[in-house]
């Protein structure tokens, strides 16, 4: 009997939710993939391996233990007002980046601090929102194996935190604490700066390691 928790993600069809996925579903995770087309998301489950499957980004909500939010900013408000009544009193993990095209590759943080606080905004106290994945290539995700950088992972809830560092661990070379949510503006401003990385350098996805640290926080 799988004791994991079945994790639903919304904007699972996009590059980053897709390589999550395949990431979660070879660690032997159950995944819902989410999506605005039911029948968009079904269909790209048909093309994964492991106990996956698809459906509408409310239904996929519903039926998950925990949420990512995996999707454009340009979607993001309208995806949380969707699924807001079925997330509550769970954990949902925001991915999403504020990235204004033309000009992704420079710094353009919403008033609100981040993407992460706006939807601890939107969603309410009774949902534990953590936030991670942001500088992660989705490139990496879909090589089959572990991408070579650290993630980053903010939360006001340290118990939600540590559950997020441990899927963090499924698919990068380490979770890392980065403390409370408010922290998020981080790593979500520096989604821009590697994207510019990316592009001076011609590589396909740029990551961060944490060095010096030791194998459990604060010791």
């Amino acid at each position: 009997m799988n004791t994991k928790p079945t994790i639903a993600i919304l904007g699972g069809t996009g590059d980053l939710g897709s390589g999550l996925a395949k990431c979660w579903l070879a660690a032997g995770y159950k995944v819902i993939l989410g999506s605005r087309s039911a029948e968009k998301a079904r269909s790209a489950a048909e093309t994964m391996t492991g106990d996956v499957a698809g459906d509408g980004n409310s239904a996929a909500a519903r039926a998950a233990d925990i949420v990512v939010v995996a999707v454009p900013f340009a979607s993001h408000d309208a995806t949380l007002n969707e699924v807001k009544d079925v997330v509550q009193g769970k954990i949902v993990v925001d991915a999403a980046v504020p990235l204004v095209p033309p000009k992704v590759s420079v710094v353009q943080l919403p008033s609100a601090g981040s993407a992460a606080q706006i939807a601890q905004q939107l969603l309410g106290p009774g949902v534990r929102v953590v936030s991670a994945f942001h500088n992660v290539g989705a490139t990496k995700l879909h090589q089959g194996s572990r991408a070579d950088c650290d993630v980053l992972v903010f939360g006001d809830d340290k118990a939600a935190r540590d559950v997020v560092i441990g899927l963090a661990n499924e698919v990068a070379s380490a979770g890392i604490d980065g403390g409370v949510l408010a922290n998020s503006a981080a790593a979500e401003a520096l989604t821009s700066v590697l994207i510019g990385i990316n592009r001076r350098y011609k590589v396909p996805g740029a990551g961060i390691r944490i060095t010096g640290l030791s194998a459990t926080p604060g010791t």
